[in-house]
């Protein structure tokens, strides 16, 4: 879905990350190039960091944060990033940076106090697909921290297991066994919650 072979890399670059593409080697990552890029003044390279890892911020947001606070947050965390762009060390390193910014964020908006609305009658949702797919995603969050990471990043974002290992920074081994027992213990609760 989002890997790229050379030549549509080529074709998604704006102009001035095309004109440094020139002189890098062929192996170079793309969000490395982009991260240059947007520090030599490229604005739409940004966009194209944050269209390639927009959803695993959703996704660690999601599995973190009310949903109805996922989208601005998502935001927020962008504009921090470019904001402070210019302090990332290791250009490759963008995913993980990224991925840690939305961990600390979530963190911070619990930290925070909030006022809670009493959910009534007149607000409930009569949509019973959508209170379904709530009812999935509070099991989700129910999980250990990685599993439930890694399970919104695969069911709710669509990414596969190569890219969650390559845009969160864990390995493909450890991916692969968080999704695995993350999937193991949400049949459970599932079948759990099915009995009843």
């Amino acid at each position: 879905m989002f890997e790229l072979e050379a030549p549509a890399e080529l074709l998604l670059m704006s102009t001035q990350a095309k004109a440094s593409i020139d002189t890098q080697p062929q192996e170079t990552r793309i969000e490395v190039l982009l991260v240059r890029a947007v520090l030599s003044g490229d604005r739409e390279g940004f966009g194209q960091l944050y269209d390639l890892f927009a959803p695993m911020v959703h996704g660690i947001l999601l599995a973190r944060v009310p949903r109805s606070e996922v989208d601005d947050l998502v935001q927020d965390i962008f504009l921090h990033a470019f904001k402070k762009l210019d302090t990332l060390r290791d250009f490759a390193a963008f995913g993980p940076w990224i991925a840690m910014i939305a961990r600390n964020r979530a963190m911070d908006f619990h930290r925070r106090s909030r006022e809670t609305v009493e959910v009534t009658e007149d607000l409930r949702s009569t949509d019973s697909s959508g209170a379904r797919a709530g009812e999935i995603l509070e099991l989700i969050r129910g999980l250990p921290e990685a599993y439930r990471e890694t399970l919104v990043l695969r069911l709710v974002e669509g990414m596969t297991g190569p890219e969650i290992a390559e845009r969160t920074g864990l390995t493909p081994a450890s991916v692969r066994v968080n999704l695995h027992r993350g999937m193991k213990q949400l049949r459970q609760k599932l079948g759990n919650t099915e009995a009843l």
